[in-house]
């Protein structure tokens, strides 16, 4: 089996044709690093290759699915990533690319040619809220949690998956507010295909996959591309282009940079808190004055 840094892929051990891929970074909530991205689009690779599986199964070790972007790491930390510019000026069509790439990495479980399902228990947010949104399928505990928070600042979500598997008036709900809705909502809302009580998820998926991995790998292949097509034909690659430029300015916008600045001074988790709470965030020629504020405070000497 292939070896990754922040996940696992392996045949399930009571049906070969069932692949499972573990997001396995339980101590961070399998956050996403800079690694990820590449280590799903190689696992999927790694499936699509392999002649005997039919399905693939995405889920989480320990507490949940996903917590989004290792943002203790990016959000606190001088650089985010080789985009996340503290040089100026700042060249979106760099922090583009790069977003881009991993935007298409996680997009490699919705072309892959095997369909794929996305387990969720405990939280899939922010960014791994588009990991799950990426699979063609989407199983939830009852009490579960999706959302993309940092749509209320600081982020867009670049896979652009929400209205698409939503619709635009849920979507934009989820989007105005940042709000997220557990696995019975989802299900209702059509986001999610099924939502059971957390000790029956796995055997629900399991029931689902196997039922999937006795159709011929060509017919499972020839109906999403059928399904897949409506979607490109609407629009979502163009879409996903938008998304991903949004998703750079909204990091380096006024109240994108107030909000790394207040997370680099005062812990990611309060800037969270407040992100979250629903309190006013500050914009404009506030946010500009808060920022200058702070950097003077970090100033050598200061």
């Amino acid at each position: 089996m292939p070896d990754f840094a922040t996940l696992t892929i392996h045949h399930d051990a009571q049906n070969p044709r069932i692949a499972r891929l573990l997001l396995n970074r339980p101590e961070h909530y399998n956050a996403i690093t800079d690694d990820t991205p590449r280590d799903i689009r190689a696992a999927v690779e790694w499936a699509n290759a392999d002649p005997d599986v039919h399905v693939i199964v995405v889920e989480g070790a320990g507490k949940g699915f996903c917590g989004g972007y290792d943002l203790s790491q990016f959000g606190e930390g001088e650089i985010d990533h080789p985009c996340q510019q503290e040089r100026h000026p700042w060249d979106p069509m760099d922090d583009y690319a790069f977003m881009k790439r991993n935007t298409e990495d996680f997009m490699t479980l919705w072309r892959s040619a095997k369909p794929t399902i996305a387990k969720v228990h405990g939280a899939a947010v922010a960014g791994g809220s588009d990991i799950a949104l990426c699979c063609d399928l989407l199983l939830m505990a009852d009490d579960a949690r999706i959302g993309y928070m940092p749509t209320r600042v600081w982020g867009c979500p670049t896979t652009a998956m929400w209205t698409y598997r939503l619709g635009p008036m849920r979507a934009k709900q989820l989007m105005f507010t940042g709000d997220v809705i557990d696995g019975r909502t989802a299900a209702a809302w059509g986001l999610a295909n099924e939502a059971v009580p957390a000790d029956q998820l796995e055997e629900r998926t399991r029931q689902l996959a196997e039922r999937i991995a006795g159709v011929p790998k060509s017919h499972l292949a020839m109906h999403k591309l059928v399904v897949n097509q409506v979607m490109l034909t609407m629009g979502l690659e163009q879409t996903q282009q938008m998304a991903t430029v949004f998703d750079g300015i909204t990091r380096h916008n006024p109240e994108g940079l107030w909000f790394r600045r207040y997370a680099q001074e005062q812990g990611f988790k309060a800037a969270v808190q407040w992100r979250d709470s629903g309190k006013a965030i500050p914009e404009g020629d506030e946010a500009r004055a808060l920022v200058r504020a702070i950097e003077s405070r970090r100033q050598p000497g200061q």
